[in-house]
């Protein structure tokens, strides 16, 4: 393919010819061993919650007089607090996550606050403590799995009526795929999960399922064309469909990732959170709508009766083709293999002439008389 053809195809002026269909077991086994690593991160490794989930408390601030890690768990130990995880953020702010403070046997905040200031040259009012307790964490833990089971219900529900159970089966396959990848990155990485990991999660899920029904309904415009169905099968015309509208969502799917990787380069910690989520669950939501959905809807539609008959049609004609092209070397006996395929294709291409046409025979010259 030279430069002009692919950028041809980029535009969208030629349909690019990939076999999706026909390479299924690849894609399959490619999300297959995505799905199971992401669950041997889920397995054997933990999610790290943020405390809006698990309870806690969250202490930042800027200080003036350089500190370390060291000093200020030195500090808080000297306050009753263990077991407190210290991050300096950017050689200019400290970042504290701890157990509840109204825990017994920890001191008053109030006294946490100043001693923290005096280390790090600053007013007590500059110290942020917010402290959450573990019901408003699984509060929102309930609420988030409820709003996740509802959402894949409604979907289910909507494709089902707007094109059939088939089409919601692989959009929901696809959408528990985005999601189980995702979440498996996080506990992978250990990066933090926050109200806002949930929000993005959501949003993905949306992202994904537009990117699907686009190519859905591209499919099921093509396979109710009994002609093209019949030319070229099931199989064939969800390729067609495939590749028709390829272009379009890997554009769409473009213009949303460049937003999203400039918040995750320059955006603030919250923004980069948000960011982070959104981005690998819209590259993986392309992946499923172009390489799984539309592969498990071929799956799906091949057991249906109307499509098996028009594939056992397209077989017997491949199986007359054959046995024709192999009793064509018979009709020339004595020539060799390349001289009979020589005579087939000759009798493919050959015309019939005209009816009634006669040969033209050029005359003899006349006979001169002697005088």
């Amino acid at each position: 393919m030279n430069v002009r053809h692919a950028l041809d195809t980029y535009r969208g002026h030629t349909i690019p010819h990939v076999p999706w269909v026909e390479l299924r077991n690849r894609w399959f086994a490619i999300s297959g061993l995505l799905v199971a690593v992401s669950l041997a991160g889920l397995l054997f490794g933990d999610l790290n919650f943020s405390i809006d989930f698990e309870g806690g408390a969250r202490i930042t601030y800027t200080f003036a007089r350089p500190v370390d890690a060291e000093q200020v768990q030195a500090t808080l130990e000297e306050q009753g607090i263990d077991g407190a995880e210290v991050q300096i953020v950017n050689d200019e702010a400290v970042s504290i996550r701890t157990p509840s403070l109204t825990g017994e046997g920890i001191s008053e905040s109030e006294v946490i606050r100043r001693e923290l200031a005096e280390q790090a040259g600053i007013e007590p009012v500059e110290v942020n403590i917010e402290d959450v307790g573990p019901t408003w964490g699984g509060e929102i833990s309930r609420k988030a799995a409820i709003g996740l089971v509802i959402v894949l219900a409604a979907i289910m529900g909507y494709i089902t009526l707007r094109f059939e159970l088939k089409m919601a089966i692989g959009a929901i396959i696809a959408l528990i795929h985005d999601v189980v990848i995702t979440v498996g990155v996080y506990a992978l990485t250990g990066r933090e999960v926050t109200p806002e990991t949930v929000i993005a999660v959501l949003t993905i899920l949306g992202f994904s399922l537009y990117d699907t029904v686009v190519i859905y309904d591209k499919i099921k415009e093509n396979l109710e064309t009994q002609s093209l169905v019949g030319r070229l099968g099931s199989d064939g015309t969800i390729d067609l469909s495939l590749n028709q509208v390829l272009m379009r969502s890997v554009n769409t799917s473009l213009v949303v990732l460049l937003p999203i990787l400039a918040l995750l380069l320059f955006g603030g910690e919250t923004l980069k959170d948000f960011a982070f989520a959104m981005f690998i669950g819209t590259a993986i939501g392309v992946y499923s709508s172009i390489f799984l959905a539309a592969p498990l809807l071929a799956v799906l539609k091949k057991r249906e009766a109307r499509f098996r008959q028009l594939e056992q049609k397209l077989t017997d004609r491949e199986r007359v083709v054959a046995r024709r092209a192999a009793t064509a070397p018979a009709a020339t006996p004595g020539a060799s293999t390349g001289e009979a395929a020589a005579a087939r294709a000759t009798a493919r291409t050959a015309t019939t002439g005209r009816p009634g046409q006669k040969s033209k025979r050029r005359k003899p010259p006349a006979k001169r008389k002697r005088r």
